[in-house]
């Protein structure tokens, strides 16, 4: 089967008008006047009187433009004082704002080089140090999925422009363009993703025309300027585009970084907030509504991703890990309080294997053995591949000897609630779709049952099958047959569609999308369903045996 290349939201999306950039900072020479014709037949006395008529005109002018530049509008003042210290996050409450591979894919375009002679990556990072006071404007675009900038010395935001301004910057550097969001590889949904321009200011000390500083942030906290446009509100999306980004790129702060925010949703941090304010220990900033002047000494435009829900240790300076934000989701939505070293470098506490209220059982033990039955989560959906005898799956589930349940998940089910149902589950089951995501929230050692519908087995490897085995899941896979598809009773069983769906795949993601996502459903055959889920209790049977 041809393998599609890039998983896709469900919905489309209307494209947003492209920003002007920085037009009002740059202004343009005005095109040249058409050369003036000599009437037929004008001597001297003709050529004086142009003179006289020109003479006045250009001393007009001069005039003009000089009580224009003596002049500063209301936002640009000498004077670079803070108007506003910028305060630290004191709770939860105060955590809000002012007012939707590859891995390492090359483009022919690739990453400029920092003064110094270094690759932009270093300074991204945090490789690169931070000592020097030198002005550093860079961007990595050397990766398929997203383009990043880096800025250091004085950057100053105007949501007016949709730009950072960077003064002091290095000589010969040039305006720098970038939409924040994690998709560059799709053309259709970038385009819907708010553009910032980067606005380089060379030698400003020459020009003490400054933006007024309203916000001006600690020295030491950067900026990290991201869009949560897009996919978002696809659950597989806010974690694979944005939060797990967000972690690779931002936990290096140890919380001394600030979130800029483009197409911000209130919704966003009411629900992702005990995440975030794990890795920041400041407001948000919501970079289109928040009108004031925020200046900071350092600033990332753009995050960095390593694949489809990976945080690859190898890329990481400090060498965390997938594990590591699966702890910060497990502080998070176990109500603990966020501590200072919960974003440091100390290595984040594991998830334990065994549950609390279930100790290990003795294999002689056999009046435990019949209590203690192992919790299973079943995920149902209700629009599309759907588990067309789900009676018959949670019976065959309930004679394997586990305890199932069923969750029908709505989009205001709130995290903590699914949260904790899977961190004291030992088994999921769901068929291939957004919902499979949570297994980020199950323990080490547990299983993840994944019911792959016909024509999604790369999609279901590659999202979810290899990010659960990293996590030391117990990942298995139950495929279903050509006859158990309800494609088989549209299309016929021995159709195109049925047998060979690599030839819908090979017509792009959307045509594939349309048929194996959007009209398919599975009647799951309990016998062959059933081994599987013998074999998933033999699993947890033997790990949570006694020494």
């Amino acid at each position: 089967m041809q393998q599609p290349q890039h998983h896709h939201h469900h919905h489309h999306h209307k494209p947003k008008p492209v920003l002007s950039g920085s037009s009002s900072w740059i202004r343009r020479s005005p095109p040249p006047s058409p050369p003036h014709k000599k009437p037929w037949g004008a001597g001297a006395g003709g050529r004086g009187r142009y003179a006289c008529r020109l003479v006045p005109l250009l001393v007009l002018t001069l005039y003009s433009l000089f009580t224009v530049l003596r002049i500063p509008s209301s936002n640009l003042v000498v004077n670079t004082a803070d108007s506003e210290r910028v305060e630290r996050r004191d709770d939860v409450e105060a955590f809000k704002t002012h007012l939707p591979s590859n891995q390492n894919g090359l483009e022919a375009r690739e990453e400029t080089r920092s003064p110094a002679s270094l690759p932009c990556s270093a300074f991204i990072s945090g490789e690169a140090g931070g000592q020097s006071s030198e002005g550093v404007l860079c961007c990595d675009r050397s990766h398929y999925r997203s383009d990043v900038c880096y800025l250091r010395g004085d950057a100053r935001t105007d949501p007016s422009t949709s730009s950072v301004l960077l003064y002091d910057a290095p000589r010969g550097a040039a305006p720098e363009k970038v939409r924040p969001y994690t998709r560059k590889f799709e053309e259709s949904i970038m385009r819907t993703i708010d553009e910032v321009t980067i606005v380089p200011v060379a030698d400003s000390s020459r020009n003490s025309l400054r933006r007024r500083c309203d916000v001006r942030h600690p020295p030491g906290v950067a900026a990290v300027v991201f869009s949560t446009g897009g996919y978002t509100g696809n659950v597989y999306h806010e974690f694979s585009d944005g939060l797990i980004p967000l972690f690779v790129t931002s936990q290096r702060f140890g919380g001394e970084v600030v979130f800029v925010v483009l197409e911000y949703h209130y919704w966003w941090l009411g629900r992702y907030g005990a995440i975030l304010e794990r890795l920041t220990n400041y407001k948000v900033v919501d970079f289109r509504y928040d009108r004031r002047v925020h200046c900071f000494s350092e600033m990332i435009v753009g995050l960095r991703i390593h694949g489809e829900l990976v945080v690859d240790p190898k890329l990481m300076p400090n060498g965390k890990g997938l594990q590591d934000f699966q702890a910060l989701l497990h502080q998070g939505y176990s109500g603990g309080k966020p501590s200072s070293s919960s974003s440091s470098s100390a290595p984040a506490a594991a998830l334990p294997l065994g549950l609390p209220s279930r100790p290990c059982v003795r294999a002689d033990d056999h009046a435990a053995a019949k209590v203690a039955k192992p919790k299973m989560l079943i995920f149902i959906r209700k629009q599309n591949r759907v588990i067309l005898n789900l009676p018959h799956v949670v019976t065959a589930c309930r004679r394997a000897g586990f305890a199932p349940h069923v969750m029908n998940l709505r989009r205001q089910t709130p995290l903590p609630v699914i949260h904790a149902a899977l961190a004291s589950a030992d088994a999921m089951v769901a068929v291939h779709g957004a919902a499979v995501t949570h297994f980020l929230f199950m323990r080490p050692g547990t299983v993840l049952l994944q019911i792959v519908p016909v024509g999604l087995d790369w999609a279901a490897e590659s999202f979810y099958g290899k990010p659960a085995q990293e996590l030391g899941l117990r990942y298995m896979e139950y495929k279903v047959a050509p006859e158990e598809s309800s494609l088989a009773a549209e299309y016929g069983i021995n159709s195109t569609v049925v047998r060979d769906p690599s030839v819908i795949s090979s017509q792009g993601w959307w045509e594939m999308k349309k048929v194996y996502m959007d009209r398919q459903n599975v009647t799951v055959g309990v016998k062959r369903f059933g081994e599987l889920l013998r074999t998933a209790r033999l699993h947890l049977r033997n790990a949570t045996a006694c020494g």
